[in-house]
């Protein structure tokens, strides 16, 4: 009798906490839907797709709006691509992680010994050092983010910046560069002998399950692409034709949110890459003054309301994207919005605090 009774005891307990624990996550939820529709709402939002992951499974995935506002098509979360962005430099630093881990690429070795093509400059530098944006290469001129052509190759797109001279010595200073992640993506073939797009989908998008995740091909149809828009006097309008074949590793793909998650449950485990790599991949660089760069290799830190938050953002011609990982907390939130220059910070803080507290 008394054995059954503390059963009895336990389970209530047991049941109790169950309950108690889903009515947190409702609530969590609940806030989360608010505060979202009110964003979409304020900034005339033409469509965007939340997903959050705790508790080890995709507690929300939600779309807002639509993927084209003339045929009114709904976002769907686990469907709609989304241009990502610069979200792509960290879905590309799980390359290099693979390569790193494998022995085929020594991340303080010389970026000529994976791409000995690549013109010499006054200074040298390392594959570490262009992937944190210390080697002082340049980031985009002028009209360079519009661009329209097609680049058939990797190589092909470095003749942008090929010739242009560092902006610092390498180390010295910290200089955001997208052209230097089109260096990677070099030194990726170098490195493993394979083209970088094969590579991606091989080594990480399918065995990563990412099945939504690919090139923004702008010369083919890809049904499931949302349409892109821009702000014009308050009004959305259709985005400018581009072609990000120039800059596929730093801001070249499309995703879903849910495959931002998959791609973030995998760092949570030693399954994908382990614990030296992702350590390697995610600690913020210093420069040669010991000044934090709060940026690794495709990785930035970001301090949320005094909580340190792994992950990317990202900003495209008709998009805006973010990505964000509690590493402590096992927490991953992506959100992607179908227009260009979205605010996000806000959005990205309020989110984050109701999914840790």
């Amino acid at each position: 009798m008394q054995k059954r009774f503390s059963f009895l005891i336990l389970f209530s307990f047991l049941t109790l906490t169950a309950f108690g624990q889903e009515v947190a996550v409702q609530d969590d939820i609940a806030e989360a839907e608010k505060l979202v529709e009110s964003y979409y709402r304020h900034y005339n939002i033409p469509g965007m797709s939340v997903s959050v992951y705790r508790d080890g499974e995709i507690i929300w995935s939600r779309g807002f709006g639509y993927s084209d506002l003339s045929t009114q098509t709904p976002v769907d979360p686990d469907g709609t691509l989304f241009r990502v962005g610069s979200v792509s430099k960290t879905y590309t630093a799980a390359a290099v992680g693979l390569l790193y881990q494998l022995g085929k690429m020594d991340l303080d070795e010389s970026i000529h010994t994976y791409v000995p093509e690549f013109p010499e400059k006054k200074y040298d530098f390392t594959v570490e050092e262009v992937a944190g944006h210390l080697a002082g290469v340049r980031h985009y001129r002028d009209n360079e983010f519009m661009s329209t052509v097609r680049y058939n190759t990797v190589t092909a797109g470095l003749e942008i910046f090929k010739e242009d001279t560092l902006l610092f010595e390498p180390g010295s200073s910290y200089s955001y560069s997208s052209y230097g992640w089109n260096l990677v993506s070099a030194a990726v073939e170098g490195a493993s002998g394979e083209e970088f797009i094969p590579f991606m989908e091989t080594e990480v998008f399918q065995p990563l399950g990412m099945n939504n995740t690919m090139p923004d091909y702008a010369y083919r149809d890809i049904p499931a692409r949302t349409k892109f828009y821009i702000n014009e006097d308050g009004e959305n309008k259709e985005a400018p034709y581009v072609d990000n074949s120039y800059k596929w590793a730093g801001g070249g793909f499309l995703s879903t949110t849910e495959d931002m998650i998959k791609f973030g449950e995998a760092h949570l485990s030693t399954d994908f890459l382990n614990k030296k790599t992702k350590d390697r991949l995610m600690k913020p660089l210093e420069t040669d003054d010991g000044e934090s760069t709060n940026y690794g290799i495709g990785w930035a830190t970001m301090k949320i309301d005094g909580t340190e938050w792994k992950g990317h953002s990202g900003g495209s011609v008709g998009g805006s994207t973010m990505f964000l990982m509690h590493l402590e907390n096992e927490v991953i939130i992506a959100f992607a919005i179908n227009r260009s220059s979205a605010p996000m910070n806000e959005l990205r803080n309020e989110l984050a605090k109701i999914f840790i507290e």
